[in-house]
């Protein structure tokens, strides 16, 4: 495997400036990613993001960060490994579809973290390609937090897309109005470097064929882990996420929740509380 070992995290801006210019083939040469990976010890969360971060998704301020957090110290690697030059898919138009961490342990907010990122795939699906970003976050060499995000890069394959029929037993417990204004988008790419033309302006967004600009999936995950915190144990636990429909800013939607015997199913939809926008379990491990 190939490694890139940081220093410092580069400015997520001058990588989407990358991303923008880079000329990508589009084409994986022997049906697997080419393995790369890259690294960057000692990262500490700056007090100020923190502090933005938990007053824009709904944590409440506390000794641990919140338990999405370090996907946001995270987020410079990932983008270190898209716009790399063995990287053959373009980054623009990547559509990410679910993500799922694993906190074996709470994460003190100001605890030194060793983060690894590296890919995983292709798997061919019915509207293109996906593939995995894995991200391991250790402390002194333990691992303290791991993720998965799966991301899909449209185009023909030779697998047929087929709906699932699905049989719900989801009763919601309560359910929460959101507003979500028209400036999360930038408010969000402010404390998390990911300034996605798609999440920023409407006339950005339609750049990309969207109506208005959507909000970023994983701040629709972190707003609905804050409103779970009461359900999240100190033992080691899981939240798994599937990105649904985009949330088109400004809005109103429902956010749903059922405790069941291992943790809590949770479900952000419209404001008729039809529509999926994303769908997450927490699973107690």
């Amino acid at each position: 495997m190939s490694t890139l070992e940081l220093d410092t995290p580069s400015s997520t801006l001058s990588l989407y400036l990358r991303a923008a210019t880079a000329k990508k083939s589009g084409n994986i040469t022997g049906g697997a990613l080419p393995p790369l990976a890259v690294t960057l010890n000692g990262v500490q969360a700056k007090p100020k993001k923190l502090a933005l971060y938990r007053n824009l998704c709904g944590f409440t301020k506390g000794p641990c960060m919140p338990a999405t957090y370090p996907h946001i110290l995270a987020f410079p690697l990932h983008m270190e490994l898209l716009v790399s030059k063995e990287f053959p898919l373009p980054l623009l138009g990547l559509v990410h579809v679910r993500n799922e961490f694993t906190q074996y342990r709470s994460i003190g907010n100001q605890e030194a973290l060793d983060i690894e990122c590296y890919l995983e795939g292709p798997t061919d699906v019915g509207k293109g390609k996906e593939f995995d970003i894995v991200t391991k976050v250790s402390i002194a060499g333990n691992l303290v937090w791991e993720s998965v995000s799966t991301n899909l890069y449209r185009c023909k394959t030779a697998v047929e897309e087929q709906k699932k029929a699905t049989t719900s037993t989801f009763n919601a417990d309560a359910v929460h109005n959101w507003t979500v204004a028209e400036n999360t988008g930038r408010r969000y790419a402010r404390i998390s470097g990911d300034s996605n033309l798609i999440h920023l302006y409407a006339f950005t967004a339609k750049l990309f064929g969207f109506k208005r600009a959507i909000a970023h999936g994983m701040w629709s995950k972190a707003c609905a882990v804050a409103e779970l915190d009461s359900f999240l144990p100190n033992a080691p636990f899981k939240v798994s996420v599937a990105f649904k429909l985009p949330v088109f800013m400004p809005a109103q939607v429902q956010f749903q929740y059922q405790q069941n015997d291992n943790g809590v199913e949770f479900h952000v939809k419209d404001s008729n509380g039809e529509k999926p926008h994303l769908a997450g379990t927490i699973t107690v491990l």
